[in-house]
């Protein structure tokens, strides 16, 4: 017995003296950087003509002729309605004939004071009309703005802007520039007016709604990550990054967030010097103080 216990003794093998090596979690890195950060906000804005002129009949009359109808684009000038006097109409127009030498005809015609489009017509052809009687109504073309009602509490938001972005409902955008506020207020949605001008390339109708990013915070040249790079708990009340002490270790660094215009997160604390490192991916579910093997 005692010789087979030493002769398995013998045969055991050495204990190795290394350890395992340690798990290091591939990443990428990122450093941080700085961008001129803004949040929006979306408000509805309606399209109307300011000016709007009533054609009126300049004689009393029959309307013998319709040049424009609802809706049509007229220039400057433009002759849109053609009367006749009762006179006129009653002797078949032959006043011409019976004396060469007299220049009325018994006709007038009602031209465009300007360029515009037809939003009401409000007669016939053939109708009988008295001198003054609204024949159309004309919408000048260089007057369409939109009107944005803003709760009262956000108007210095709108005063801050001078340029939004308009966005129409097929996804056309246009440039607005943002005029004094009206002088009233809505007493019952505290809402008040704002006119942006727009200059737009084709007619636009009137009542169309538009949706208007307006600037709500702006902060230049602030410190932010890739979105990527921020980590938070489920309730996302608690935001993290993982910065990079050495070339193999990563520790757990809370962070104050900012803005977050979806690619880039601002970081209002701590302070980041622009050379510290961060990881960019591989990040999830990484332990304080982890090891960590860099990725190109």
């Amino acid at each position: 017995m005692l010789g087979l216990l030493l002769s398995a003794c013998g045969n055991t093998p050495k204990e190795s003296a290394q350890e395992a090596p340690d798990l290091q979690t591939p990443v990428q890195v990122t450093l941080a950087g700085h961008h001129d950060m803004a949040s929006y906000i979306d408000l509805n804005a309606s399209a109307t003509y300011l000016e709007k002129s009533n054609i009126k009949a300049s004689i009393n009359g029959y309307l013998r002729d319709m040049k424009v109808k609802m809706g049509d684009v007229v220039n400057s000038g433009q002759v849109l309605f053609s009367l006749v006097t009762k006179e006129a109409q009653a002797i078949g127009n032959s006043i011409n004939r019976l004396d060469p030498g007299f220049k009325f005809s018994g006709t007038s015609n009602i031209r465009a004071a300007q360029a515009g489009f037809i939003t009401m017509v409000n007669h016939q052809k053939g109708d009988y009309v008295t001198e003054g009687e609204t024949l159309a109504v004309l919408s000048n073309k260089s007057s369409l703005v939109f009107l944005l009602d803003v709760p009262y509490a956000m108007r210095q938001n709108l005063v801050n802007n001078a340029v939004v972005m308009l966005t129409l409902p097929d996804g056309e955008k246009l440039k607005g520039t943002i005029a004094a506020p009206l002088a009233t207020v809505d007493s019952i949605a505290q809402t008040q007016r704002f006119i942006i001008r727009v200059n737009p390339v084709h007619a636009i109708p009137e009542n169309l709604v538009a949706v208007a990013r307006v600037i709500n915070v702006a902060h230049p040249n602030a410190l932010t990550l890739p979105k990527s790079a921020l980590l938070s708990n489920e309730t996302e009340d608690e935001f993290w990054v993982m910065k990079l002490i050495n070339d193999s270790t990563a520790v757990k660094v809370i962070v104050k967030k900012g803005i977050d215009d979806g690619k880039q997160i601002e970081i209002l604390s701590p302070a980041f010097s622009s050379n510290e490192r961060f990881v960019l991916t591989g990040n999830y579910g990484l332990a304080d103080t982890a090891k960590v093997k860099i990725k190109p």
